[in-house]
């Protein structure tokens, strides 16, 4: 059976909801989780809690009487023999036990499949833009930047593997205040090099790249007046590496400037204000976002005539729904979290579901090494660049840990950590189940096939590797539901320490014909896990270590 069980069993509760006269409607989109303990079974639900509430009884009770009526409805469908048991559990999850049947079943299909069986097409070729990084052209990355980078990039893959029309795109604010003061520092610093004796203002950018930049337009003539675009263009080539060498590509690079040149801001504020959106107050332009949800009304364009930062937001947005995109995401820093309901309420604004918009705001990330926390750069004297954690760690290392937490949480990345060659580190940890199973399988005198009987596979270590392998597409559900790609670097941890479970207690080779091309199916099945879910995340997969 090669649909997606989650979906499945996701159809029968709601059927059995409205066999109990509950109302699933009345709750936000519920969805099957991974219990965080194995003992729970294989699948969670924690609808019964969420209905507690409206239906006046226990979560236990409800849960109860929804698993009276699922249990009617799982024996007239496709899923009778591959659902095991279904309890209540804890305070008042609804937990689904998987049947061996179903486990057989579904690693032969990795087997003959390969990766494939693995994916679910949850998007259905949906056109998907996920915007990240868009750090301003002002200086070099930083670890807060390569975090988003890293995120954001992992999360397109995972949008990419689940069958959505996913691009990336980064935006560019390449004009205003930031790009006047950044050419104004250049200028001083030109005239710094020449001998003039200089006062450099502190909200001026005083990293060493500016007096290479300084240089540079020394050496080529530039204008001063053509400063701020030349610095910017100098620096926005120098994230474009740096990301390069980190693995992240995008398929856009959206100016602001160019907006603005276009025209296309002031018609879009046009048709606002011709659907009665905007009105003027104290000399000012403000749109009235308080209509669709804001906790107040907005400026877009101040009593001077410039525009607020909203008003080339409200148009960029736009632009991405004219070019065709179906949902936005957009992965900012933890500073932005107040903007998210006036660019929401833009949306709705000019017609669009505000939920075909999402925001994941990604926490900051703070670096360690020798146990403290590494407060400024070596070589920029203002802080940790992205381009010293690659030199430090490398790609694997740096795309890994920079996932390895929720977004909504802080990250710790301890660099001593992430050099060391041990399970202390967990992409060693990984990369080594990955490169022992591979040498296992270049060892092997005999072949497993399609038609390897895989139910000789009894031992419990071995059917906890089995689940461990089927949950895959389950966790790129929960992905795919929280927008946060860390759950992929705590399943390749738990499916290698499976891994590391079984071997250490059960031989592959030199067994029993049968049991040997079983155990071969199994950690080829567990290769397979492995390899795609390091493929997701941007991390290599070697073979010998």
């Amino acid at each position: 059976m090669n649909k997606d069980i989650q979906y499945l069993l996701i159809q029968l509760i709601k059927e059995a909801l409205k066999d109990c006269g509950l109302d699933h409607e009345s709750v936000e989109k519920f969805y099957l989780d991974l219990p965080t303990d194995s003992r729970f079974g294989d699948l969670s639900c924690n609808v019964a809690m969420r209905l507690a509430k409206l239906a006046k009884k226990s979560p236990r009770d409800v849960g109860l009487e929804i698993i009276c009526a699922l249990t009617k409805r799982l024996e007239k469908s496709e899923l009778k023999n591959y659902i095991k048991e279904v309890k209540v559990e804890g305070a008042g999850f609804i937990n689904f036990y998987l049947a061996e049947i179903y486990l057989y079943q579904q690693l032969g299909a990795v087997i003959k499949h390969g990766k494939e069986a693995l994916r679910v097409d949850l998007g259905h070729g949906k056109k998907v833009l996920i915007e990240f990084v868009s750090a301003n052209p002002t200086g070099t990355l930083s670890v807060a930047h390569a975090r988003q980078a890293a995120v954001g990039d992992c999360l397109a893959n995972i949008f990419d593997f689940l069958g959505f029309a996913v691009k990336r795109e980064y935006y560019l604010n390449d004009e205003g205040n930031q790009i006047n003061i950044l050419g104004d520092s250049v200028r001083l610093r030109m005239k710094e090099s020449e001998g003039e004796k200089i006062e450099f203002p502190e909200n001026y950018y005083q990293g060493p790249y500016i007096f290479d930049i300084a240089r540079e337009a020394k050496d080529k003539q530039i204008k001063f007046e053509e400063l701020g675009d030349f610095a910017a263009n100098f620096i926005l080539d120098i994230i474009r590496k740096e990301l390069d060498d980190f693995g992240v590509k995008f398929d856009y690079w959206s100016s602001q400037k160019e907006l603005r040149v276009s025209g296309r801001i002031e018609k879009d504020l046009g048709f606002l204000k011709k659907n009665s959106r905007l009105y003027e107050q104290d000399g000012a332009l403000w749109f009235k976002s308080t209509e669709f949800a804001d906790d107040k009304d907005r400026v877009v364009i101040k009593s001077d005539g410039s525009y607020t930062y909203l008003a080339p937001d409200i148009c960029y947005h736009q632009e991405k729904y004219r070019r065709g995109f179906q949902w936005l995401i957009n992965l900012w820093g933890p500073d932005h979290h107040g903007y998210i309901s006036r660019l929401k309420a833009s949306v709705a604004a000019f017609g669009h579901n505000p939920e075909s918009l999402s925001v994941v705001i990604v926490q900051l990330a703070t670096i360690f090494r020798d146990g403290k926390i590494v407060h400024m750069s070596t070589r920029k004297g203002q802080y940790i660049t992205l381009r010293e954690v690659l030199d430090e760690v490398g790609v694997d290392a740096s795309r890994f840990f920079f996932v390895m937490r929720r977004t909504s949480s802080h990250l710790d990345f301890d660099l001593d950590v992430a050099k060391k060659q041990s399970s202390e580190n967990p992409v060693f940890y990984v990369q080594y189940a990955y490169a022992r199973i591979s040498s296992i399988l270049r060892q092997a005198q005999v072949k497993f096939g399609k038609d390897t009987d895989l139910s000789v596979l009894k031992e419990k270590e071995e059917l906890a590797l089995i689940r461990k392998i089927l949950q895959f597409s389950s966790m790129l559900n929960v992905v795919l539901s929280t927008l946060d790609p860390f759950m992929v670097t705590i399943y390749l941890q738990e499916l290698s320490e499976a891994f590391h479970k079984f071997y250490d207690q059960h031989r592959v080779l030199g067994q029993d014909e049968a049991i040997t091309k079983a155990r071969l199916a199994l950690i080829e099945g567990t290769s397979l896990a492995i390899a795609t879910g390091l493929e997701l995340l941007g991390v290599s997969r070697p073979e010998k270590m």
